[in-house]
């Protein structure tokens, strides 16, 4: 055993059920070398089911709050089952979290959303972390359970938190020995005085990225369900390739855009210390996966497509006709900033700006109201952005062929389109 750290990530598809566990726990002790950080997401469609447990206590539904925590406990009952039978010590904790998720389904008083968000959301990881470290002592690995809430220190910008590199490396390198395996919760963090924050959708690769680069890793490893990186999302795209190996500089135009393979913050710590970052497969653990590091561009070179649904299409246009300014777009941004929704694509003429953003039932209708106040508002519902990198004369008919395009825009190496699909 080395003092070296290794990353390993696994997302919610890799610990769905218990049959996932018991083959994360074999890659560990078949494919890994200690000391190792397990950066572990929520199990399953966990995160989406917690996000129905704060709809609820947001439109103050009583019936759908009990029936949807009901669900989240329900599935992870079933998992705790199979793996443990009914009398393990495990079921003590596992019970205790479900009792601390049903006190803490509430609003409080002069709680805004992403308050409430952030330390409800959370359970998923908590829960799956807590059972994917029972198991893996149950098979005679050293496993310590870590506390992501109380080592990774962030500001306090609810569901798009910001890391606080030097206080966090203090906390990981007390509580984090170089032995053994540790379990974490990725997407989650805190305030230096401990209220619960969020990294970000997705954000459990930038956890791992964040213990990588404070343990000055030797490299990371995300496990999917894919054989590595391709070139598309194959139940999207036809004919899509694997990539063997991604620049950084790629990887983050890839993540800007949205390729779901890696979240778009996770690169950044990674290149600064020049850690490799690979992704393999939890199917197939011996293939060799796609490496992300310092090199060429992207080998083999073909162009990659990302799709991004559910899109809401707003054009914003002055009620005199004036030319939209810095004045207006400085407006319009710190709107967008204080509702908190990410602009996917932005697009100027000389009285209007066009945004493509995700659509959040719960966010979407208060910046409208907001930026009704100030602009003459158009918005377009069911849209899908397309991004094109490297593309050519095929790729981009293969996705006009989708539908009516709403807006189109091209830089030197990147297309993108947002269009109404055909169904």
């Amino acid at each position: 055993m080395s003092d070296v750290f290794r990353v390993y990530k696994f997302g919610g598809a890799s610990v769905k059920d218990a049959a996932a566990v018991r083959n994360v726990s074999e890659i560990i002790v078949n494919h890994a070398e200690e000391p190792l950080v397990v950066v572990v997401s929520a199990m399953g469609k966990t995160t989406n089911a917690l996000e129905t447990v704060i709809a609820a206590i947001m439109s103050k539904d009583e019936s759908l709050l009990h029936s949807s925590i009901q669900v989240v406990i329900d599935f992870h009952r079933v998992i705790v089952e199979e793996l443990f039978g009914a009398s393990h010590p495990v079921w003590s904790s596992i019970e205790g979290m479900f009792t601390e998720m049903r006190s803490q389904a509430t609003l409080r008083v002069d709680e805004k959303y992403g308050e409430l968000y952030d330390r409800l959301i959370g359970f998923g990881e908590m829960l799956s972390t807590q059972i994917v470290d029972a198991y893996l002592k149950e098979m005679g690995i050293d496993s310590t359970w870590q506390n992501a809430q109380e080592l990774i220190v962030t500001n306090a910008d609810h569901r798009r938190a910001t890391v606080d590199f030097e206080k966090t490396e203090i906390r990981v390198r007390e509580a984090v020995t170089p032995k053994g395996v540790h379990v974490i919760q990725g997407f989650l963090g805190a305030t230096e005085s401990g209220k619960p924050t969020t990294l970000g959708r997705e954000g459990s690769d930038y956890t791992a990225a964040v213990m990588a680069f404070v343990l000055n890793a030797a490299e990371v490893c995300i496990w999917k369900d894919v054989p590595g990186v391709l070139t598309g999302d194959p139940k999207v795209f036809d004919d899509v390739i694997q990539l063997q190996t991604i620049s950084f500089r790629e990887a983050i135009e890839l993540a800007y855009y949205g390729a779901s393979v890696i979240h778009p913050k996770t690169i950044q710590p990674l290149q600064r210390k020049e850690i490799p970052l690979r992704v393999r497969s939890f199917v197939n653990p011996t293939a060799p996966g796609t490496s992300i590091q310092q090199g060429k561009s992207l080998v083999p070179m073909s162009p990659c497509f990302i799709r991004k649904g559910n899109q809401v299409l707003i054009t914003l246009s002055t009620r005199d006709l004036a030319f939209i300014v810095e004045n207006h777009l400085s407006k319009i941004y710190q709107t967008f900033h204080k509702i908190g929704v990410a602009v996917n694509l932005m697009q100027n003429s000389a009285v209007s700006s066009s945004f493509s953003i995700n659509n959040d039932p719960i966010l979407i209708p208060q910046l409208l109201e907001e930026l009704r106040g100030d602009f003459t508002v158009k918005h377009n519902e069911d849209l899908t952005l397309y991004t094109i990198r490297h593309y050519d004369a095929a790729a981009v008919n293969s996705i006009k062929n989708r539908g009516e395009v709403f807006l189109e825009q091209v830089t030197r190496h990147t297309h993108q389109m947002v269009l109404k699909e055909v169904q």
